[in-house]
């Protein structure tokens, strides 16, 4: 599936489910919605993957999770927070340069207008 295609499918799964709850949930609710809307359109993905750190040749587990993988080609970050800071455009960043993920679209649902809270990463 091409970048734009892929990436506008779960935009427009995020979208329904703003529309549907509006701001002010927590990030664990709209991971779950998001997921249930991926698998109703028939999105692959996988929720909380985890995410080694490859330190001298090893590999650690460092605790790092990724909120989403969609079909091995888009990071998706979620956040209910009342802004997006710099912080989590580079947590996006490191996520991606850690998994080799090219793509990454960090979403918070914690806005009037879901589409004010979508940014879309490329490396």
């Amino acid at each position: 599936m091409e970048f734009d295609k892929l990436s506008n499918r779960v935009i427009g799964c995020a979208l329904e489910v703003h529309r549907h709850l509006g701001p002010g949930l927590l990030e664990s609710t709209y991971e779950q919605c998001l997921a249930h809307e991926l698998k109703m359109s028939g999105i692959p993905f996988k929720l909380q993957c985890p995410l080694p750190v490859e330190y001298k040749g090893i590999k650690l587990d460092c605790g790092y999770r990724i909120d989403m993988l969609v079909d091995e080609a888009i990071i998706v970050e979620l956040k209910s927070v009342d802004k997006i800071l710099p912080i989590h455009q580079a947590q996006l960043l490191t996520y991606m340069k850690l998994s080799s993920v090219s793509i990454g679209l960090l979403i918070n649902f914690n806005v009037k207008l879901i589409k004010t809270g979508i940014k879309r990463m490329v490396l």
